[in-house]
């Protein structure tokens, strides 16, 4: 391939992502969290156990844990008495955690 045609196409690709480099933080953050996910205060116990509000509990299969940029993160990862929302399977097993950014924490539970 000529050298000039593979920058033009490197240029090409590159501009075109650009945008997604320079829109505001605060899209970034937007997520919604589930009507039905419980508020808890978590920490990583071992391999797939956490604990939620002193009560141990298992992570399910795939489970997925959330920070507050929304990234997925590894259960030990998780920050120790970090707040979060959480949904459980059917096993009763938790497959959802969504760790809780300040402004989210600050806002009263709806579900009380």
């Amino acid at each position: 391939m000529n050298p000039r045609k593979l920058l033009r196409i490197i240029a090409v690709v590159l501009v075109a992502g650009l945008p997604a480099y320079l829109a505001p933080p605060s899209l970034a953050e937007s997520r919604t969290l589930p009507a039905n996910a419980k508020r808890g205060e978590i920490r990583h116990v071992q391999d797939m156990l956490v604990e939620i509000d002193g009560k141990r509990m298992m992570l399910a299969p795939g489970a997925q844990i959330r920070n507050a940029q929304n990234l997925i993160i590894v259960p030990a990862a998780l920050p120790p008495g970090a707040y979060v929302k959480y949904v459980l399977d059917a096993q009763g097993m938790v497959s959802r955690v969504w760790i809780l950014t300040r402004q989210e924490a600050a806002q009263p539970d709806p579900r009380k």
